[in-house]
């Protein structure tokens, strides 16, 4: 799926197979490129450039990997959803406390100084995820981030005529 509908295609020296792994080997267990050129033998611009190549031809499947979000009826009977007819979910962000060098601690701490990155969610009413958006240092504002969401190329969509809370 990744190659046929993603567009990833296998290099002169490395197969896509073999991409894939080094991305999810860093995603699950949280690894650095030189960590990751130690385990495959590759350098560690090799792993960065497949790690993006794999990240966006994951991007590029993301309206076959997302669930659709289905908007709530006008007849819905389920206590906490009967009174956002046509709303899609929910959205909001959280805090991620994180490990990083010293010298970055600054950019990464909250009004309450705890070290963290922020990450902006949003689910579907049964609690699937439509949309992610990680990465964002410390303390910010909700709003930034969200304006950040929409405004990005393969960002966050509304469509026309459903309701925004």
């Amino acid at each position: 799926m990744v190659q046929t509908l993603g567009g990833l295609k296998s290099s002169r020296n490395m197969l896509v197979d073999e991409q894939v792994a080094m991305f999810l080997h860093i995603i699950s267990h949280h690894l650095k490129n030189q960590v990751i050129k130690h385990h495959f033998n590759r350098s560690e611009e090799t792993v960065s450039i497949s790690f993006h190549n794999v990240l966006d031809a994951l991007i590029r499947l993301q309206d076959v990997l997302f669930k659709k979000a289905e908007p709530i009826t006008a007849n819905s009977t389920v206590p906490r959803w009967k009174w956002f007819k046509n709303c899609l979910g929910a959205l909001d962000g959280t805090h991620i406390k994180i490990k990083v060098p010293i010298v970055d601690k600054p950019r990464y701490r909250t009004r309450k100084g705890d070290i963290t990155t922020t990450m902006l969610g949003v689910c579907t009413p049964d609690m699937h995820f439509v949309y992610v958006l990680p990465g964002w240092e410390g303390f910010v504002v909700d709003g930034r981030v969200l304006q950040n969401a929409i405004s990005k190329r393969h960002g966050l969509k509304f469509p026309h005529g459903k309701v925004q809370y």
